[in-house]
């Protein structure tokens, strides 16, 4: 049986989820599902990213101890996941005590086999971000992502040789050993390992709220660090590099069951971090690459930066609120083409859910649904399969948007079909071709639902329901 393992990146808890978060983690389910249905053995991991000086300050900020404000906010995404019918296999905290044990195990045998020394750090950090910066590469002295200045450190650290890992790393790329798409962020990371890689400071002297060195215990871990040997740990990795280890997460399942990771679903602005710290990790350690790594782009809020200060984040609970999980669910996955930015509104939101599922999909199949049962034919199609090539190779490039584009090509067509035969009055001057028309329709609304289960696995459900009861069922209100 072939395996399937997808991770998400873990979410700073210094905030609730938004858009963004949402998308990523539902192109994840959206895989796993879609691995699954073809029978394999797929793992999904998700989580949180708990550690930190931005995740401290915003306990501080919010006057709640730190444990008790990251239990809190995790809390919140949980529940964030489940509104929208996110079948996670593991939801990996890095509070968790297995996870923080594995991570000082890593970080010891590192240290052991020497990529490890004793430095000081001088330079620029970002806090928003938690990552280091140098001059070439801010904007008017201002960090490109968020906006801000970096605030200058001058510490006593622990470096990892990361420069050590530049040559081996534009190999395995350029052979796409290690494949990153899509190929202009490929490029860029290139571009990037070509100005050559610093030795990075992997510990903080003034952080408390972090996972201990094990060997300098005044000193905290890198949050990036921990961070990373998440996708490790969420298998049940207990930081030794033998496959597989004891316990397994699964019952005969030992993490070596599914590492490496298939896809690793992530924004553009923590690429340049995974393609090279992540990866070197791994080498560091002796363990096998990620096969892919998959970059999305940002959402933008009317054409503008989403943020909490300007008041324009649209946050996922309230899409689900108002248009239902999968009506969530469509909107989000939509609106992303593959690897490009996608401008989003509230208004548009609205104005796509009525065009696409009120008037598009729910309007179909109500309209095809009657006229079944008024002219007595059920589908005949009842064990439809996923026989859609171009949905199949669409799947294979992780080309979300372009899949939902191909069915709603098909939806369109069919109430277009509809109207060219005008099958209402078809149906009573030529009972038996209308039948015929009919069972077309059936068939390829069995289909669409076949089609739509990875995106929207409750309409699924549904679409199967409503052909094999004749029951008319209206799916999605219009607003």
């Amino acid at each position: 049986m072939n395996k399937f393992y997808i991770t998400t990146p873990i979410y700073y808890v210094n905030d609730r989820p938004h858009i963004g978060h949402a998308y990523t983690t539902c192109a994840a389910d959206v895989l796993a599902r879609w691995h699954k249905a073809k029978g394999e053995k797929t793992f999904f991991l998700t989580g949180t990213d708990e550690h930190g000086i931005k995740v401290q300050q915003a306990a501080d900020k919010s006057g709640k101890n730190v444990q008790d404000f990251v239990d809190e906010n995790a809390q919140t995404f949980k529940d964030a996941w489940q509104k929208l019918n996110v079948q996670y296999d593991n939801f990996l905290r890095t509070t968790d005590e297995k996870h923080i044990k594995a991570v000082q195990a890593a970080v010891q045998a590192l240290y052991d086999k020497g990529f490890i020394y004793k430095g000081q750090y001088e330079g620029l950090y970002c806090v928003s971000c938690e990552q280091y910066k140098f001059e070439d590469d801010l904007i008017d002295g201002k960090c490109r992502e968020h906006n801000e200045k970096p605030v200058l450190m001058k510490e006593e650290s622990y470096f990892f040789k990361l420069s050590q890992f530049e040559k081996i790393l534009e190999e395995k790329i350029s052979s796409d050993e290690l494949k990153i798409e899509p190929p202009e962020r490929k490029n860029e990371v290139l571009t990037f390992l070509k100005s050559g890689l610093k030795d990075i400071s992997i510990s903080r002297k003034n952080v408390k709220w972090g996972i201990s060195l094990p060997f300098e215990s005044s000193q905290t871990i890198y949050v990036w660090i921990d961070a990373f040997l998440n996708y490790l740990t969420g298998l049940g990795w207990d930081g030794e590099n033998k496959i597989p280890p004891t316990p397994p997460l699964k019952r005969g399942e030992g993490w070596g069951d599914f590492w490496p990771p298939d896809v690793q679903l992530m924004s553009k602005d923590i690429l340049r971090v995974h393609a090279t710290i992540w990866t070197a990790l791994l080498l560091a350690l002796e363990l096998p690459l990620p096969k892919e790594i998959y970059v999305h782009g940002y959402f933008t809020i009317g054409s503008q930066k989403m943020s909490k200060s300007m008041g324009n984040v649209i946050w996922p609970e309230d899409l689900v609120q108002k248009f239902g999980g999968d009506g969530a669910r469509y909107l989000i996955m939509s609106s992303l083409a593959w690897g490009q930015d996608g401008d989003v509104t509230r208004e548009r939101f609205t104005e796509k859910y009525n065009a696409d599922l009120a008037n598009g999909l729910g309007n179909l199949i109500s309209r095809v649904a009657k006229l079944s049962q008024n002219a007595k034919i059920k589908n005949q199609n009842d064990s439809a399969k996923l026989k859609n090539d171009k949905i199949q190779k669409l799947f294979g490039e992780l080309k979300f948007k372009e899949i939902l584009d191909e069915i709603w090509g098909q939806i369109a067509w069919a109430n277009k079909y509809i109207e060219e035969k005008k099958l209402w009055e078809l149906v009573k001057s030529d009972p038996e071709e209308g039948k015929k028309v009919l069972g077309e329709l059936l068939g390829l609304i069995s289909e669409i639902g076949e089609e739509l289960a990875p995106f929207m696995p409750a309409t699924s459900e549904k679409i199967k329901e409503i052909l094999a009861s004749g029951k008319i069922e209206l799916l999605f209100p219009r607003f």
